[in-house]
């Protein structure tokens, strides 16, 4: 995320300290909504052996509130709440990259909750 941000600036003696404090939220922002939704995300994909959301789904309480929690991450950073929480407006195309980072990251952890499952058993 560091270096899509652009943030190599960052060490750059020429960039100001307002600057630099611009581009430190922002990096921080990035990865507090991203964290925030990868960890919703995986309540779905290992609460299940079965592919979430196509073969198995989350009761309409489950799926309400990791939705609720998402979009309320999501956001925080263009809500009034922002400035005082530290958190900067994301660019536009940090959700095209946040968005396919998601569902290589869903796809991973699912297979690697299958090799757990086919290695060590369990139910």
């Amino acid at each position: 995320m560091w270096f899509f941000f652009n943030c190599l600036t960052y060490l750059d003696p020429a960039v100001s300290s307002g600057q630099k404090d611009l581009l430190m939220r922002l990096f921080q922002t990035g990865w507090f909504v991203e964290s925030l939704l990868t960890q919703t995300l995986i309540v779905h994909i290992i609460r299940t052996k079965r592919i979430p959301f196509i073969q198995s789904r989350a009761s309409v309480h489950l799926m309400m509130t990791t939705l609720i929690i998402m979009l309320i991450g999501a956001w925080l950073p263009y809500s009034p709440l922002a400035s005082l929480l530290g958190l900067v407006p994301l660019p536009a195309i940090y959700w095209l990259w946040i968005g396919a980072f998601l569902l290589m990251y869903s796809a991973l952890a699912h297979k690697v909750k299958r090799w757990f499952f086919n290695k060590f058993g369990g139910d």
